[in-house]
């Protein structure tokens, strides 16, 4: 059965204190009501280690923002899965849509970095999806098909049921746009069958698809409801108690 997640990814957002606070807050809920969804969150680099140490795994999982392409060496900035590793991160983010256009990321280096995490047993959650110009002329399934193939393509089979896949409609992140229940298990079924097609039944059944367009207390019931929705990849919402706790009791 593929799990159901609830991630928040909290970018360049909060304080320390504030974000040793909105984690303390959030195990708090997540230990005192039973939750469905597995709930991961995200905060950034500085903060791993010190958050880790507060919450309760059994409750939360801490997920970095990104990681390096390289194994090691000279890349001043940049984290290694074997660093992540060594603190008992477990789970990341890749290609994140900031990370496509801010950093020029590609389908090649994005590939890269899930070598990297894969060879230390971390969880990817790999993000894909179509910009707005995208999305209007009708290429969002050509887009999302080919970031699907183009990361995983290159893996050894074996981790290919390792990897968590977070759609982003590009045009909906932060915009207070959503796409549509209908529209977003559209294409999460497209991307299960491109799974099944490219890689086998058994890996598309269990390969947990997250929406991860501006989602918030109000829709996230009825996205995940949809049969190909396994949860949801929260950016804004995921920065207070009372949203991100109605999101995950949404399931």
């Amino acid at each position: 059965m593929r799990d159901q997640i609830v991630a928040g990814n909290w970018k360049m957002n909060l304080s320390f204190e504030q974000a040793l606070q909105l984690a303390s807050n959030i195990n708090t809920w997540v230990s005192e009501n039973e939750t469905k969804a597995k709930v991961i969150i995200s905060p950034s680099s500085i903060y791993l280690q010190a958050i880790q140490e507060i919450v309760d795994d059994q409750f939360i999982q801490i997920a970095a923002q990104d990681v390096s392409v390289a194994e090691k060496g000279a890349y001043t900035g940049d984290i290694s899965a074997e660093q992540l590793d060594s603190i008992g991160i477990n789970t990341a983010i890749v290609g994140h849509s900031e990370r496509r256009q801010y950093q020029q990321e590609t389908d090649e280096s994005i590939a890269k970095k899930l070598e990297q995490l894969f060879a230390k047993n971390i969880t990817p959650i790999l993000c894909i999806g179509e910009n707005l110009e995208q999305r209007e002329t009708n290429q969002h399934f050509e887009v999302v098909k080919s970031q699907v193939l183009n990361a995983l393509t290159p893996q050894k089979t074996e981790n290919l049921s390792k990897i968590v896949i977070a759609y982003e409609p590009v045009w909906a992140i932060g915009t207070g746009k959503t796409a549509s229940p209908e529209q977003a298990q559209e294409i999460h079924a497209f991307i299960r069958q491109t799974l099944n097609n490219s890689f086998g039944e058994e890996i598309a059944n269990a390969t947990s698809i997250l929406y991860g367009g501006s989602v918030n207390p109000s829709n996230a019931k009825e996205l995940f409801s949809q049969p190909d929705i396994d949860g949801g990849l929260v950016g804004g919402a995921s920065l207070n108690i009372e949203d991100f706790s109605q999101i995950i009791a949404s399931f």
